[in-house]
């Protein structure tokens, strides 16, 4: 089939991770797209990429600074990688142009930023899908099959924990900025999204918010060695940052949240975490619990029921049905998995390839996307809810933060951006 015109917009790390992405898809033979623009007001970042583009795929995309210089090159799709703040920017100016749209998470910075894109993909016949890649992982997908057949009967718990940091910087300087995004909201929407994926939607959040560490430090500064650099994407801008700042968003949360069918939610995220950190990830059944395996790790699920202890292939025998899609089987290796083995880059660019292969069969027509603007929405709003929460003191309701009647917190953050 004509391949589909794209570019990729925001040439940073994100960027080149998308990119790797894309190679992987093309490598195996399922690329439905032509990168045709590399697009970023960073001109050596854009050429970078470019660059890059130019050994994966033989043809270097052309290096443009923003939108309006894309339209000379008919493009027909965009991949925008922009930091948070520009998300609804990028976004609603593509979908006015009548180009398709890949948008990293979260959908917006705020929820009204989120919104906006939604009401611009209502009003403009494109495709808007929202890169969540941690549901795409092999794994989650098994640990989906095994509740939908019941294998610990009715869901009642749901404990979700992720606890490092001390006072180090997470990935970047902007991470850390409550009107860039902040942890709770860039870390948080993979979890929120996770959550809702395996259990549905979230309706009640009460929640305790902190800012543990005030001053971040970043010891890649300068060239030395970074504590977060996922898939070594990030080291070359790592070491041009700030060997300390202010940090101005929230570092940690600890909520409880109620599931429209019933279930519990206990959520600790916190970033700031000295001495021992953690990850878990458990729920708890009527009839067993399922131990998760953290994201893109590949390790194997635990199955507790009554003493029965599952935690082989043998999990496979409990959904007969169970299968991977043509694109996930292809590149991790088969249609049942119920383990892989890849290094964390190698993973990462896997499941974005997954990404890219949904949105060009949705553009084709082929498909849907899983993860559309709406649904994008949702993990922001609950992750905001949390925020909300924590700033009032009191229960939210994810329909209120949603429809923007609870908006506290991400009032000065809409106002800076104008909208």
């Amino acid at each position: 089939m004509e391949k589909i015109r794209l570019a990729i917009v925001g040439c940073g790390g994100m960027g080149h991770r998308h990119l790797r992405g894309l190679a992987e898809l093309h490598r195996a033979g399922l690329s439905r797209f032509e990168l045709v623009g590399a697009c970023d007001p960073v001109q050596a970042n854009a050429e970078s990429l470019a660059d890059e583009a130019a050994e994966h795929f033989g043809q270097r995309p052309t290096v443009v600074a923003d939108l309006a210089e894309l339209t000379r090159l008919e493009v027909q799709a965009i991949d925008a990688t922009t930091t948070p703040r520009y998300h609804h920017t990028v976004a609603v100016e593509a979908l006015k142009l009548g180009w398709h749209v890949m948008v990293e998470k979260p959908l917006g910075v705020t929820v009204r930023a989120g919104n906006l894109i939604i009401a611009a993909a209502d009003q403009n016949d494109c495709v808007v899908s929202v890169a969540e890649n941690y549901r795409r992982d092999p794994i989650n997908r098994l640990a989906k099959a095994l509740l939908a057949a019941g294998a610990i009967g009715q869901p009642r718990l749901l404990i979700q924990q992720a606890m490092g940091g001390g006072d180090s910087m997470t990935i970047s300087v902007w991470r850390h900025q409550k009107d860039q995004s902040g942890l709770i909201l860039d870390v948080g929407v993979h979890y929120t999204d996770m959550m809702e994926y395996f259990l549905g939607d979230i309706e009640t959040i009460y929640a305790q918010t902190r800012l543990h560490e005030p001053i971040r430090k970043n010891p890649a500064a300068g060239g030395g060695s970074s504590t977060s650099n996922p898939a070594g994407v990030y080291g070359k801008w790592q070491k041009d940052m700030p060997a300390e700042f202010e940090a101005t968003a929230e570092d940690a949360a600890y909520a409880v949240l109620t599931f429209k069918n019933g279930a519990v939610g206990h959520y600790l995220e916190d970033h700031a975490t000295h001495g021992q950190g953690g990850w878990k990830r458990q729920i708890h059944g009527s009839r067993g619990s399922l131990d998760l395996p953290g994201d893109r790790s590949g390790r194997t699920i635990t199955l507790n029921r009554g003493g029965e202890v599952i935690d082989d292939g043998r999990i496979l025998d409990l959904v007969p049905d169970f299968r991977l899609n043509e694109v996930t089987a292809t590149l991790f290796g088969g249609e049942r998995l119920w383990r892989y083995d890849f290094p964390f880059a190698e993973t990462d660019r896997k499941l974005i390839a997954v990404e890219y292969g949904e949105f060009a069969s949705a553009i084709a027509g082929q498909g849907q996307i899983e993860v559309d603007a709406r649904q994008g929405a949702r993990s922001v709003a609950v992750s905001y809810g949390i925020l909300e929460s924590g700033h009032l003191g009191q229960i939210v309701t994810t329909a209120d933060v949603l429809a923007e009647r609870v908006d506290a917190y991400q009032r000065e953050i809409n106002q800076g951006l104008g909208i």
